[in-house]
């Protein structure tokens, strides 16, 4: 389940956009990701963390309040292929462009791609490597099953 994080002046969105940016986000990476049709597994863990900040706390060495963005995602190991890294760098680029209400955002928005290193995830108390990640599919996959029947 990815991780997102936002990282924005205070007002780069309207007051009521969180959890529009939080839901858009998150269904973006697990598009990426390959889960065509997210269930309550993957959407009750996948969090969005929106960081609202001064606008001075925002900076580049040309502008004391940078009207820039960053978008960090974490991922499993080996969860994004190189067209899903395109994809949700594309989208999320988007979504952020658009929820700011200024086309131009998205030459002032980074995404950041960070990948959980092999067992460096955890979840239930449990450190999810490859293995747990596919114990723990074939598991929710069952009970879908299951649930169908």
């Amino acid at each position: 389940m990815p991780m997102i994080d936002v990282y924005a002046a205070a007002d780069m969105f309207p007051a009521d956009a969180d959890r529009q940016l939080g839901e858009a986000l998150t269904l973006a990476v697990l598009r990426a990701e390959g889960v065509a049709k997210p269930g309550p597994f993957h959407l009750d863990n996948t969090a969005a963390y929106i960081h609202r900040m001064p606008a001075s706390a925002v900076q580049t060495a040309t502008s004391a309040q940078a009207r820039t963005v960053r978008v960090q995602i974490v991922t499993p190991p080996g969860s994004l292929n190189r067209e899903g890294q395109k994809q949700i760098t594309r989208e999320a680029t988007e979504i952020v462009a658009k929820l700011s209400g200024d086309p131009g955002q998205a030459a002032r928005t980074w995404v950041i791609l960070t990948e959980a290193a092999e067992g460096g995830w955890g979840l239930f108390g449990t450190a999810f490597g490859k293995e747990e990640f596919g114990a723990l599919a074939a598991k929710a996959k069952a009970a879908a099953a299951a649930a169908a029947t």
